[in-house]
C-alpha cells in the first residue's frame, strides 16, 4: 500500500490527489476488482484469449 506524507505547506487535497495517483500507478484498484469474486480457470483463459485477440486485431489495423 503506497503511503504519502504531507509536505510542508501542502494542502490535504493535493496530498490526497498524489495518493490516488500512486494507487492508480500501482494498479491497486484493478487488483481489488479482480479479487472481488472467484474466477474459474476456464473463465480466466477465455478472458486472456479475448484480450490477446483484441490486441492482435488492433496491431493488425495499425500495420495497414
Amino acid at each position: 500500500m503506497p503511503g504519502v506524507r504531507i509536505r510542508e505547506g501542502e494542502s490535504f487535497e493535493k496530498a490526497f490527489r498524489r495518493f490516488k495517483r500512486l494507487c492508480e500507478k500501482e494498479k491497486i484498484r484493478s487488483e481489488i476488482k479482480k479479487h472481488q469474486r472467484y474466477e474459474k480457470p476456464s473463465e480466466k483463459r477465455q478472458r486472456k484469449l479475448k484480450k490477446s485477440s483484441r490486441f492482435r486485431r488492433k496491431s493488425y489495423t495499425t500495420l495497414i
